[in-house]
């Protein structure tokens, strides 16, 4: 009986401690930045073509727990998306979150203005599937915007 109790135990602590693992390890704003930084030189070496492939493959190099590459063209073509691969092609312009912030709008007005910057909106997150408030990172690289951004909790 004790053993059993104990078994119990322990496998209690395992699907607990993995389960708040994954939300305390979902990524930070430094990875962020680093996912960014790692896909421009992803771009560089490889081609566009190659890398927007790379970005969009969910089981790619550039999918690490809850942060993945969106980019998109100043214009708000989505070129290349690591959660959702049906947005790859689309126009976003028009695109505003629950709370009706135009997020594209904004996003390349940013771009327009600055090299790099942070965006805050609310996206769904894909390890909880729920919307959730999102800080992105975000980073002109010739006529590209190559983000990645942290859910906060």
């Amino acid at each position: 009986m004790k053993k059993a109790m104990v078994t119990a135990f322990i496998g209690l602590v395992l699907i607990l401690g993995s389960s708040w693992g994954y939300a305390a390890d979902a990524g930070a704003k430094e990875e962020a930045v680093a996912m960014v930084k790692k896909g421009i030189d992803y771009i560089k070496a490889n081609g566009r073509a190659k890398a927007f492939a790379e970005f969009t493959n969910p089981q790619g190099k550039f999918r690490d727990r809850s942060l993945y590459l969106v980019v998109s063209d100043m214009n708000a073509k989505i070129l290349a998306h690591g959660q959702n691969k049906d947005l790859v092609g689309m126009n976003m312009m028009d695109y505003k979150d629950v709370d009706g912030k135009e997020v594209m709008k904004e996003r390349v007005a940013l771009m327009k203005a600055h090299k790099t910057a942070w965006q805050n909106y609310k996206f769904i997150n894909p390890a909880t599937n729920k919307i959730e408030p999102k800080q992105m990172y975000l980073e002109r690289y010739e006529d590209l915007v190559i983000a990645c951004g942290v859910y906060k909790k």
